[in-house]
């Protein structure tokens, strides 16, 4: 009998091919919900990207449904006790976005330093704001990078390169491993709020990280402080960044995820010292093909019954 494996938000060709080998694969790029809750029961995986919500309700209408797969990192839009509780294995693709968001981290650290995005808006309104545009080094400073997992260890390791300091601070990580990892292990957030002058997340939203940069947080910081976030959107209280952007605490953000994406007529967004982007930390070529490569050897192993390399549950 053949696999039948549901695409719900696209998937590079390379993916599509390894999964075709062994399965009938629908491409249903962009399917509604309530259009999944009808037809996911014909199916024995399925994988999605953000975009697509696999709640429980989903995976109780998948009477067939052995594996949900992740074509990305985080799985917070994915009902994991739900998925446990029916048996269905879930799996992701944690290494193939690695470097693709570690260069977009340091590029938003760059735009805000030397200022990018406003002098290029300048320019094309056809001003010559050299004298307005005073930038900043990164050779020197500090960066505080909170989660020294795969991602944050990169980003670390290319600002090393620059010519910074690296503290690092995460709970799961022992200190000589975050050490090993090419930071200066510090033992609480309070120490890298003192003393980062760039601050970086790497972090999964969960109800422990959810909201954990807020008020409190900013207050600790050093003024004037840039903060960097593409990781997961939530993990910073929005409305309180917006506070400190006014009163110059923080001296800007450069965010490629936030609370509700997209976040519409935002005025974070529209803040002068605020970098956005629309969670592209994974959107380049490179690690798109390898996102589908591996999301499409790991839902078949799973399939087969092999040892799996990114089983979540």
């Amino acid at each position: 009998m053949q696999w039948k494996i549901l695409l719900t938000d696209g998937l590079k060709a390379e993916g599509q091919a390894i999964l075709a080998k062994e399965a009938q694969v629908d491409d249903r790029n962009g399917i509604s919900a309530e259009e999944l809750l009808q037809v996911i029961g014909d199916y024995d995986a399925v994988i999605v990207r953000g975009r697509t919500k696999i709640t429980a309700e989903v995976l109780d209408a998948g009477k067939n449904l052995k594996v949900v797969g992740r074509a990305g990192v985080g799985v917070d839009n994915i009902d994991l006790e739900a998925a446990k509780a029916r048996g269905i294995t879930v799996v992701n693709a944690p290494q193939a976005s690695t470097n693709a968001v570690a260069e977009l981290a340091i590029g938003l650290m760059f735009a805000l330093a030397r200022r990018i995005p406003e002098a290029d808006a300048g320019m094309k309104r056809g001003e010559w704001l050299k004298k307005k545009l005073l930038g900043t080094e990164l050779n020197g400073k500090t960066l505080g990078v909170i989660g020294m997992g795969r991602i944050g260890s990169r980003v670390g390791e290319l600002a090393k390169a620059l010519g910074m300091r690296i503290v690092g601070y995460d709970p799961l990580i022992p200190a000589d491993e975050i050490a090993r990892r090419g930071a200066e292990p510090l033992a609480s957030l309070d120490e890298l709020y003192a003393q980062a002058d760039v601050i970086t997340l790497h972090v999964p939203l969960t109800p422990n990280t959810r909201g954990m940069i807020g008020k409190e947080a900013f207050a600790k910081m050093k003024p004037g402080v840039f903060l960097i976030c593409a990781a997961r959107g939530g993990v910073i209280d929005e409305e309180a960044l917006l506070e400190a952007l006014e009163s110059g605490q923080v001296g800007g953000a450069g965010l490629d995820v936030f609370a509700t994406e997209p976040p519409g007529d935002s005025p974070l967004v529209r803040h002068p010292r605020v970098v956005a982007t629309p969670h592209i930390g994974a959107q380049t070529k490179e690690a798109q093909t390898r996102v589908a490569e591996d999301i499409a050897t790991e839902v078949l192993a799973a399939l087969k019954g092999e040892p799996l390399r990114w089983r979540v549950v």
